[in-house]
């Protein structure tokens, strides 16, 4: 018999439009909650609010003038290999716990967050000219104090994932990730459990957070100045664990 439609587990996203353009020391989840209540959108129980991480980072102050940072000898050098500005460089270098790798005009690095990622994450897209922004220090405390403000002010329980666009090995074409997470465990884990054909999972965990921040960036874009989405619908497990609890450690990592 097929399922009555209500049944039928779907989700919906929504852009949420508005934001003025975000300043260092502005409030985020009083702008998202006015911006909310502009657009007339009934926020529901268990919302998930999307959030790019550029905004996140402008409110917190991680913006860096290039003409005011002094490059050292070695990332005068490696900007002359690599084909970019050294200041920029020298920015990418003081944001790397670890070079991953530097070939073919590209730096990939492990930042201080533990991501892995092209140039620690630092960006001059969707910055002001000569500026470049960085990658919030904590993204998951930063994705915890939104939810707080969006909870007091809606008054339900929600979400908040914070995403960047990262490359994928053997795959063209970036897709956005969830760097900080608060309100919802970002694995969903099956193993254990058993499939259709009474098989027991041994290694299916999906990456929820991942996904619901590659399905986020579908109605945001990167050039329609749409940096909040909310995504609804996903009975989700809620819990508080941090993005850095699914970093895969280096002992199960084949490619490092």
């Amino acid at each position: 018999m097929v399922k009555d439609f209500l049944e039928i587990p779907k989700i919906s996203i929504q852009s949420i439009p508005g934001l003025p353009e975000i300043q260092a020391g502005n409030l985020l989840g009083k702008l998202i909650g006015e911006a909310v209540h502009k657009l007339n959108f009934p926020v529901q129980v268990k919302d998930v609010f999307v959030l790019t991480h550029k905004i996140v980072a402008k409110a917190e102050g991680r913006v860096i003038q290039l003409d005011q940072v002094r490059p050292s000898s070695l990332a005068r050098s490696w900007a002359q290999e690599l084909g970019k500005d050294p200041s920029l460089i020298e920015i990418i270098l003081s944001e790397t716990r670890r070079v991953v790798r530097m070939d073919k005009g590209q730096l990939i690095t492990e930042t201080h967050q533990g991501l892995v990622c092209a140039n620690a994450g630092v960006d001059v897209s969707n910055s002001a000219p000569g500026m470049a922004t960085l990658l919030p220090k904590n993204a998951d405390l930063s994705a915890q104090k939104v939810r707080d403000h969006l909870q007091e002010i809606f008054g339900c329980n929600l979400a908040v994932i914070i995403s960047d666009s990262f490359g994928r090995p053997w795959r063209e074409g970036l897709v956005n990730l969830a760097i900080g997470v608060a309100g919802l465990m970002p694995l969903m884990d099956y193993r254990g459990e058993k499939d259709n054909a009474g098989r027991v999972l041994q290694a299916t965990a999906m990456g929820w957070a991942d996904e619901i921040a590659s399905a986020a960036e579908l109605v945001m874009g990167k050039t329609m100045r749409l940096p909040v989405a909310v995504v609804r619908g996903l009975n989700y497990e809620e819990g508080m664990a941090r993005c850095s609890s699914f970093f895969r450690s280096s002992d199960k990592d084949l490619f490092r």
